[in-house]
């Protein structure tokens, strides 16, 4: 069985070894610049440079997100990253997503990770900056 684990750092800087993916939640109103996408971008510029050309595509795309969270969302992503994850052999490692800005109760996110991800025999680490 997978486990889930907690420990301070940046989750974009595992140091495991194999194959690993970083998860995080994104808004709808084409704001990156404060949070854990600052981290993101310091590591690797693509992700950044995707979501501001999908927000700028959101006319004709399927940009927009409703309400700042949604957890019938997170826990679809979930899955689709659990699925991603089992067929690449990865871990993954996330802040507690969802729950930064965008004002989510981890009590509602902790229980679909550990659904979608930790069920699946999946290893998850969640890092933590600041006091929760």
């Amino acid at each position: 069985m997978g486990e889930i684990k907690y420990i301070r750092g940046d989750a974009t800087a595992p140091s495991a070894k194999g194959v690993k993916l970083i998860a995080h939640v994104c808004n709808d109103i084409g704001g990156w610049g404060r949070g854990f996408v600052v981290s993101v971008s310091r590591r690797r510029p693509e992700p950044e440079a995707a979501y501001r050309a999908w927000h700028r595509g959101r006319a004709s795309n399927d940009f927009g997100l409703g309400v700042p969270v949604r957890y019938e969302a997170i826990d679809e992503a979930l899955g689709r990253l659990a699925d991603k994850a089992v067929e690449l052999g990865a871990s993954v490692y996330m802040p507690r997503i969802g729950c930064g800005l965008a004002g989510g109760k981890w009590s509602r996110v902790e229980p679909l990770i550990i659904e979608r991800l930790v069920d699946r025999d999946l290893f998850v680490t969640v890092h933590d900056h600041g006091e929760h």
